[in-house]
């Protein structure tokens, strides 16, 4: 049965997976970057999981609805009591961040949650309609796309703290929040 899922499964899922692991394990080290590519990872889950969630269970579901309380309660936890990443960089107009292994562990959990959906639904897809499988399955989804938001306003609300604090001669980060 694994053996004939996974040979069933689309090339481009794997890709997706090799990019997914990609950044992620890129976000394991310290390293610089602008607030621009630094939304890049959660506006792309943010993405995905919109339209992974419209095209499954539809704009005004209530599992949209659970994934809209989930995102946002996450995002409003990591954004009050999170603790930012971010210091100035060495670059003019960058930033410092640390690494970390969460958004490695967050974009694998969104996989194997998107893929065990998709699996689920091919086997069984009356549990599309059932509010109990598609308001879990989307909270779950909302809490992982809640932390990646919340982190990113924690990590542009301190780069705007930095202001022209950076080391090196750096210009003020906010200059690329606009």
């Amino acid at each position: 049965m694994i053996s004939e899922i996974l040979s069933h499964t689309p090339v481009y899922v794997w890709a997706i997976l090799a990019f997914l692991l990609l950044r992620g394990v890129l976000a394991l080290r310290e390293r610089d970057i602008t607030v621009t590519r630094m939304t890049i990872i959660p506006a792309v889950m943010l993405v995905l999981a919109l339209q992974s969630i419209a095209s499954r269970f539809g704009v005004d579901s209530p599992a949209m609805a659970a994934w809209l309380v989930a995102t946002a309660a996450m995002a409003l936890q990591r954004r009050s009591f999170g603790a930012s990443r971010v210091k100035a960089g060495l670059q003019p107009g960058s930033l410092r961040i640390g690494g970390s292994w969460t958004p490695l562990l967050l974009m694998v959990t969104i996989f194997v949650i998107k893929y065990a959906m998709a699996i689920v639904l091919a086997v069984q897809p009356q549990l599309a309609r059932g509010a109990v499988f598609s308001m879990t399955v989307c909270g779950l989804l909302g809490l992982c796309t809640g932390y990646f938001l919340g982190q990113l306003a924690r990590d542009i609300a301190a780069a705007r703290r930095l202001g022209g604090q950076g080391s090196a001669g750096a210009t003020p980060a906010s200059a690329d929040l606009a």
